[in-house]
């Protein structure tokens, strides 16, 4: 049903009309705002200068990776667009099917059939191919973005809101000791992204202050009631960073917060697969949810896409640390995320959508049958990664694997994964994959 067109950065497209056809004669199962969330992340989107010139909003803050499908270089516009969109039906623009308010982030693409512009009466819209979708509203600037820091860098660079101001992204280290291509995940353009950012004259903080972070954090706690949950994370730690090896120059952060900051906040940590002992340190420390992210599931990719979370630690001894770091956090606070679809990158993965589903559903079922619920990002081709010129999966990938996911997680009867808000159509804020818009 796809409109098939040849294009060397996307496999399958769709009209608005196709796109509702698709999902009436097979995935009606899944809500229609799943479908059009998984096909906005994975193509991405553009904005005419109609769309962005409106009332204030927060940008795109870049907070870790790029999430882009093309050079910041050839995109002018890319430090004017918001962060997230919301898309949403009312009788002024029906689109082809009503659409429940739904956050989507921003992934630029100048060559997507997914457009945002402003139509003659100011309503801002979302396109595709020329057919309207639905409305769209820009994410709120945050009320701790306008007030005064001891620090002369933007707060939206110290300490950026996402998921439309629930969740306070902390990326405390802006690089990757995984260095080059024989090294960094394949996918994943951290180091790419600080080199752009910095050519681009944005005020990129390689490490930051625990003082900085503690500092944003205690104005938030004092102005925002819409933010609840902080992640710190940053690059993979495989020597010393500032005299520190990874656990300590990490846990260094959440031990510069009062006891009043953890508990106002659920604190979040995205690192490596740690030791359990390690893991307890953190517990100790304040951490309340660990995210040991294992990436992609076969084995051999594992071994491919992330050849040097292979070198230092090995897929088993990965995966037999997310299982046992179950003993110092508790299951459920244990959500290992894995890159959607990246398992199907060109010449490199999966040709065969049916075996990727499947190959992913196996390590879904694998922790989900400890207690374990993992997340998912949406891959994003992002061009100067070592699989930046590959298409992103079909469509239907996605929406197989949305279908498996919410399938196994009711098999064990699991709770919705703390710390990412509510879950839900019309609900969830969980904006890189629309794995808490099905559930």
């Amino acid at each position: 049903m796809a409109d098939q067109i040849t294009m060397t950065s996307v496999r399958d497209l769709y009209t608005a009309t196709t796109l509702h056809q698709l999902w009436q004669a097979d995935f009606s199962d899944l809500p229609f705002e799943a479908v059009i969330k998984q096909d906005v992340l994975r193509q991405g989107l553009s904005f005419t200068a109609a769309a962005l010139d409106t009332a204030d909003f927060k940008k795109k803050d870049y907070f870790i990776f790029t999430f882009d499908r093309a050079p910041l270089a050839d995109m002018p516009d890319h430090k004017h667009v918001p962060e997230e969109i919301r898309i949403f039906t009312d009788e002024k623009i029906a689109g082809v099917a009503p659409v429940q308010p739904t956050v989507i982030s921003v992934r630029l693409n100048p060559d997507s059939p997914y457009v945002v512009d402003r139509d003659a009466e100011g309503r801002v819209k979302l396109t595709l191919s020329g057919a309207d979708l639905a409305n769209v509203l820009y994410p709120p600037v945050p009320e701790y973005y306008k007030q005064q820091y001891s620090f002369d860098k933007p707060i939206g660079e110290v300490a950026p809101a996402i998921e439309w101001g629930y969740l306070i992204y902390l990326t405390v280290f802006r690089n990757c000791q995984y260095f080059g291509k024989d090294e960094e995940c394949q996918f994943c353009d951290i180091n790419h992204n600080w080199r752009q950012q910095k050519r681009e004259g944005r005020p990129y903080t390689g490490v930051k202050d625990p003082a900085h972070i503690v500092e944003a954090l205690e104005k938030i706690a004092a102005s925002d009631s819409v933010a609840r949950a902080f992640t710190i994370t940053g690059g993979s730690v495989t020597g010393k960073l500032k005299d520190k090896d990874e656990v300590e120059f990490y846990l260094q952060y959440v031990r510069a917060m009062s006891d009043k900051l953890k508990e106002r906040f659920i604190s979040k940590m995205v690192i490596q697969a740690w030791e359990l002992d390690d893991c307890k340190k953190a517990v100790d420390a304040g951490v309340k949810i660990y995210h040991p992210n294992y990436e992609v599931w076969d084995a051999e990719l594992f071994k491919k896409i992330c050849p040097g979370k292979e070198r230092f630690i090995g897929r088993e001894n990965w995966i037999s640390r997310v299982v046992a770091s179950a003993e110092a956090f508790g299951a459920m606070n244990v959500i290992p995320n894995f890159v959607g679809g990246v398992e199907m990158a060109d010449g490199v993965g999966f040709t065969d959508e049916d075996k990727a589903v499947a190959s992913t559903s196996e390590g879904l079922d694998f922790f989900m049958s400890k207690g374990i619920v993992p997340r998912f990002t949406t891959w994003c081709p992002e061009p100067f990664t070592p699989l930046g010129e590959s298409a992103p999966p079909p469509l239907t990938y996605y929406l197989k694997l949305l279908r498996n996911y919410r399938a196994i997680h009711k098999k064990y009867q699991l709770p919705v994964p703390p710390g990412y808000g509510e879950a839900g159509v019309g609900k969830a804020v969980f904006s890189v994959s629309a794995f808490m818009d099905v559930l």
